[in-house]
């Protein structure tokens, strides 16, 4: 194909296009739409920051949401400033796992412990010796600041019901959990937390960069 055939198939795509906009009533070379005026803008970018908003309150109701550590109740674990990802959709707890809950006693502000019995489970600490006996078994507890040498007003053994938790910081000297009554839910006197009380599961650090990371 010579460069007067290239021209000319040109030339006919741009006729073509002059028919439309003649057929459209459009002046030939015009935009076919009118220009946006500044309040139709302005409404459309309020219009996007509210989905914006609805949808970021959505994820953080039920898909996950971020927390900052205050306290040393979980040392040496976790420190006061930490910034941790904390999943919530479909979670129930699991021995070991590190949650964050908000005691019916006490709703002012949510609590980050770790969780060491779930339902069914007979759960013992001889203070004494300082460790936490689950259904008859010594469990290793390596993440522990301290052995569990402080009792608070629970008394042992209990068994944890269908739809509850125990849950203890890992600085045990120094943590107000379900050893004490106030603790856990207002229907029992057991330190048990109700699962619906649960606002996640810890899963990452995410601050300080220096230790990002997974929890578990």
């Amino acid at each position: 194909m010579d460069n007067n055939e290239i021209n000319n198939e040109i030339t006919h795509t741009e006729d073509t296009v002059n028919e439309t906009a003649e057929l459209t009533g459009q002046p030939s070379g015009q935009p076919s739409g009118p220009k946006t005026g500044w309040k139709k803008e302005a409404f459309e970018w309020a219009e996007a920051i509210v989905v914006a908003v609805v949808i970021a309150l959505i994820i953080k109701a039920f898909l996950f949401t971020l927390v900052t550590v205050e306290g040393e109740s979980m040392q040496n674990t976790l420190h006061t400033g930490d910034r941790l990802f904390v999943w919530r959709l479909g979670y129930t707890p699991q021995n070991g796992d590190i949650v964050v809950f908000r005691p019916e006693r006490d709703k002012t502000k949510p609590y980050i412990k770790r969780v060491i019995a779930t339902a069914g489970q007979t759960i013992d600490i001889d203070f004494a010796k300082g460790i936490v006996i689950v259904d008859g078994k010594v469990i290793d507890e390596d993440y522990i600041k301290m052995p569990t040498t402080a009792p608070g007003d629970v008394k042992f053994p209990v068994t944890v019901p269908e739809g509850y938790f125990f849950a203890m910081g890992d600085n045990r000297g120094h943590s107000k959990d379900s050893r004490y009554s106030v603790v856990g839910s207002a229907d029992n006197s057991s330190g048990l937390i109700k699962n619906k009380s649960l606002l996640g599961h810890a899963l990452f650090r995410l601050w300080p960069f220096s230790q990002f990371g997974g929890l578990e």
